[in-house]
């Protein structure tokens, strides 16, 4: 993706080699069911240094993936968004579908629980955050 241009929905992981290797399949992954669930969404995946430096993607709807020690979004996000699932040490959701722009957040201890949280807010609040999208 290049500065300026757009998207419908933002999934984003951390750029470091670790999150390249283990949280960007998983956002693949959750793109893939997005563009299942609604056809004609344009998801993207890309890096938290992008989304957070590129004004084009300010606003967009988004699913931060990777926990905050490995995504400076979900750094950013982590105390600004309600916590809608967690399993205690384990894993945590987060989400907000009732602000200006829904904003989900999904990362665990360790690569198996952030993709058993990815998988949990597909199945439990991946609808209702697309409906929030669509506006």
């Amino acid at each position: 993706m290049h500065s300026g241009e757009t998207c419908d929905i933002a999934v984003v992981t951390g750029a470091s080699l670790g999150a390249e290797r283990t949280d960007r399949p998983l956002a693949y992954d959750l793109r893939e069911r997005i563009m299942r669930a609604a056809p004609g969404i344009d998801a993207v995946v890309c890096a938290d240094l992008q989304f957070l430096n590129d004004p084009a993607l300010r606003g967009v709807p988004v699913v931060s993936v990777g926990g905050p020690h490995t995504n400076a979004l979900s750094a950013y996000l982590i105390s600004r968004l309600p916590t809608v699932l967690a399993v205690d040490g384990v894993y945590a959701v987060l989400l907000d579908v009732e602000g200006e722009s829904p904003g989900a957040c999904c990362w665990g201890r360790d690569a198996a629980a952030t993709g058993a949280a990815v998988g949990a807010f597909a199945e439990r609040h991946l609808a209702l955050f697309l409906d929030a999208c669509a506006g």
